[in-house]
């Protein structure tokens, strides 16, 4: 009888407890959006127009020649067409509509620039090349991702010269905004500064440093940039980021194969999605090295670069990831709602 009776304390505990974990993080269900056509690499940037359609360019390892694509998807994840951009390398990353002109903007790492690009024709035109400062002829500029001020000028990291650099809205040579030791890339993923937005206000830019796990503060009065600050530790692989309306921060935690979301204290109040493994076909289920994200109405879309670092980088940048992303055989991207679930204790 006594024994009976402890096994029922025991189970209404667990069952009381089970609840309890569960929900500590509900990280929601990440589904399968789009799949690059076969023999493309490593999605990277990505953005969206007016109508809902998505836009993603590769920094496409796999393929050992030729210019860089951008894949168009419909809201129903099915590619609409595939755009050879002109003279441009396969390294492409970060890409955006600009927010007065509606030029499509998009990065080419390899050459160091970015160009305007008919995202029909894929015609391009150099809209800003970014200098090189670094006295070593090994090392280059690194310019990684872009976004806008409320003026329509235009801010570009430089992951590896640890340099935020700005334009005027119809680009031209670019002027050295910030430059600072935190922006600088100190362990793997090599990259320094990286994704990089501004709050509502207009009155801070947030940065990841990639290579750091950190997320950079630069206040701003009437355009001018303060002295940049760690705002957080902590986020393994901080990459793509994205604020939303209440200035909670979106961050793809490209080592974690998660999306973290702080809130405007660094607070952190959300992880999203994880990987679940390889399917028959060879693509990541859920998460695999998270590298850029876009939100469209109620739904965060995000690729998957799943890149294995030391055919990128070298031997020994090897990371958790690595062996995984060795084995994928297609490249996709994934999108979750953009919903932070329920914490308890956070009022």
């Amino acid at each position: 009888m006594k024994q009976s009776r402890w096994c029922s304390v025991v189970v209404t505990l667990v069952a009381a407890l089970v609840p309890l974990a569960a929900s500590a993080w509900d990280r929601g269900d990440v589904e399968r959006f789009a799949t690059l056509p076969a023999g493309n690499h490593n999605p990277e940037g990505i953005t969206a127009d007016k109508h809902g359609n998505i836009y993603v360019t590769t920094f496409d390892a796999g393929r050992a020649e030729g210019v860089g694509r951008l894949f168009v998807f419909d809201r129903e994840g099915d590619l609409k067409r595939t755009v050879n951009i002109a003279d441009s390398s396969r390294f492409l990353l970060d890409l955006a509509f600009h927010p007065q002109s509606g030029d499509l903007l998009v990065i080419d790492f390899g050459k160091a620039r970015v160009v305007k690009v008919n995202s029909h024709t894929g015609a391009a035109s150099v809209f800003t090349t970014i200098p090189d400062l670094n006295p070593d002829p090994n090392a280059n500029p690194g310019p990684n991702v872009l976004t806008f001020d409320k003026q329509g000028n235009v801010y570009i990291s430089d992951s590896f010269q640890g340099i935020i650099w700005k334009t005027g809205p119809a680009g031209g040579p670019p002027i050295a905004w910030v430059t600072s030791d935190l922006l600088m890339p100190n362990g793997i993923p090599p990259f320094g500064a990286n994704g990089l937005a501004f709050n509502k206000a207009g009155t801070a830019m947030f940065v990841a440093n990639t290579a750091n796990d950190q997320v950079i503060r630069i206040p701003v009065t009437n355009g001018t940039p303060g002295e940049p600050k760690i705002f957080v530790n902590g986020v393994n692989g901080a990459d793509g980021l994205i604020l939303d309306e209440d200035d909670n921060l979106w961050i793809c935690a490209n080592q974690a194969d998660e999306i973290v979301v702080l809130n405007d204290t660094g607070r952190v109040i959300a992880k999203l999605g994880d990987f679940a493994g390889l399917s028959r076909s060879g693509a990541p289920r859920g998460l695999l090295f998270p590298a850029s994200l876009v939100r469209v109405g109620h739904w965060i879309y995000v690729t998957n670069l799943s890149i294995d670092l030391r055919v990128a980088v070298g031997p020994d940048a090897v990371t958790v990831d690595s062996q995984w992303a060795a084995e994928v055989k297609r490249h996709t991207i994934s999108r979750l709602k953009a919903k932070i679930p329920p914490v308890r204790g956070l009022h």
